[in-house]
């Protein structure tokens, strides 16, 4: 395969770029996938990984129409049927499921399951090649499409190009498509935990002078704390022993938690990013490589998953009409769906982390007034619950 040339190429087989790679192949592309490594086997008896999505019902009717839905069950998912939010324990912001007469509001899923059932589809699927592991050195333009090279000296021409290789983009750097970013002034820490109790089905979030902790439901007797705290804090979080770190949880987690043993930690420092463009002619970025945000109200991954909803929609229906799929005015449908909706969505994230901020004894009277105003809005708080669902 020195030399090949392919209608798709999809750099990076992540959540949302295996979604992507799946997706083309069931509707005709022939598509390569390439990827530095391959995510590692299924292992039941294995603690749940760090990473943790809660991925929303839209989410998971994308998931299904791909068919790995059923086999991600088979591996381990738990549902939420319940979203808590409050800073003063009086003014609590409750969404649940009954409200929109759904079975649950969505799962949440470790990043390795849902990574591992996308590359269990696309070897199956006889429309994927797979190339990993595999590092690329430069991408080129050329005319119908673009020339990846990759450090053993092969190339591939590829008529479409998916950047969906993460927040780094090397895909995104090599179109030369710039990204509006900032840092927040906090980090963030996973600590994989297990319970005194089982964790039921309710994932909640409470905010504190230093920042919000939430707690995400896993299967059994596990779950997932995420603490938002100062860089220097987290700092000091991450080189505890699990012990120390099992006192600092509960000295700052409120009582609701219980007795918890901190299992695995891991951290990371809180960035948003939004591209300047999503396309080029022959070349789509999706997910991270397009947009990150502030995980908050863990809407990630579920924008990345509108992402690609929308990219299959949009390349499907152009081939279906004989429109030339790869070119900039087919792409451009694509990115005027989904550019506005991801500014939306980082802009109200970074307006709840902004408002929660304030120390200020006025802003914050007014913000727990909000809240308890937000837990009253009915049909306004069911549509922002619908929004944030993607439904």
């Amino acid at each position: 395969m020195a030399n090949q040339s392919i209608e798709v190429a999809v750099v990076g087989s992540g959540m949302v770029g295996g979604a992507v790679a799946l997706g083309l192949a069931q509707r005709g592309f022939r598509v390569v996938v390439v990827e530095h490594d391959a995510p590692c086997a299924f292992n039941a008896a294995s603690p749940p990984d760090v990473r943790v999505s809660a991925i929303s019902r839209a989410s998971v009717d994308l998931l299904k129409s791909l068919g790995v839905w059923q086999q991600v069950r088979a591996m381990r998912c738990h549902p939420y049927r319940r979203l808590e939010t409050w800073e003063w324990e009086s003014a609590h912001v409750v969404f649940d499921a009954a409200e929109l007469r759904l079975p649950e509001l969505g799962f949440m899923v470790e990043n390795t399951v849902l990574q591992y059932a996308l590359w269990q589809a696309l070897e199956a699927h006889p429309q994927v090649q797979l190339r990993s592991p595999a590092t690329l050195t430069a991408m080129h333009s050329r005319s119908g499409g673009h020339e990846l090279m990759f450090d053993n000296g092969d190339t591939l021409t590829a008529q479409l190009v998916i950047g969906a290789d993460g927040a780094c983009s090397r895909v995104r750097a090599w179109a030369g498509i710039g990204v509006h970013a900032w840092e927040y002034r906090q980090s963030c820490l996973l600590i994989t935990v297990r319970c005194e109790h089982a964790p039921g089905d309710s994932t909640w979030q409470h905010f504190t002078p230093s920042g919000p902790h939430a707690f995400l439901p896993l299967f059994d007797h596990w779950a997932s704390l995420v603490w938002y705290d100062a860089p220097a804090r987290i700092r000091q979080l991450q080189a505890m022993t699990m012990p120390q770190l099992k006192n600092a949880v509960a000295a700052a987690f409120p009582a609701r938690l219980g007795e918890v043993d901190p299992i695995a930690s891991g951290a990371f420092s809180l960035t948003r990013r939004h591209a300047m463009r999503y396309v080029n002619p022959g070349l789509a970025l999706v997910g991270d490589a397009a947009h990150t945000i502030h995980p908050l109200a863990g809407q990630g991954v579920n924008l990345g998953y509108r992402d690609a909803r929308a990219l299959l929609e949009v390349l499907g229906n152009a081939r279906d009409r004989d429109e030339e799929w790869h070119g900039l005015p087919v792409l451009t449908r694509y990115q005027n769906r989904r550019m506005p909706d991801n500014y939306v969505m980082q802009s109200g994230m970074d307006l709840l982390c902004n408002g929660f901020s304030h120390s200020l004894a006025p802003v914050r009277v007014l913000r727990n007034l909000g809240l308890m105003a937000a837990q009253r809005a009915g049909a306004l708080k069911r549509q922002a619950l619908k929004y944030a669902l993607g439904l």
